[in-house]
């Protein structure tokens, strides 16, 4: 089942219901991507399945393709 990594969005279910009231089981499937986005603890960059809502409101950062070693040393580097 695909689920968001960081708030753990599932699928949903329900039912279809039709003009004749007629009721058939379906799903609501979140939004996922795949991005590449900062691994937690400053371990590098992981490609992690996320919900568009958590990348819109910034709970992801995201890393651009070839940064990862720029990121790694910026991590590592005391403040």
């Amino acid at each position: 089942m695909r689920t968001c990594e960081i708030c753990g969005k599932r699928p949903s279910v329900g039912n279809n219901v039709s003009h004749a009231n007629n009721k058939t089981k379906r799903r609501w499937e979140p939004n996922l991507q795949e991005v590449r986005a900062a691994a937690p603890g400053g371990s590098g960059v992981k490609r992690i399945l996320v919900c568009t809502r958590c990348i819109r409101s910034g709970r992801v950062t995201k890393v651009a393709p070839g940064a990862q070693a720029r990121y790694a040393a910026t991590a590592t580097k005391p403040s």
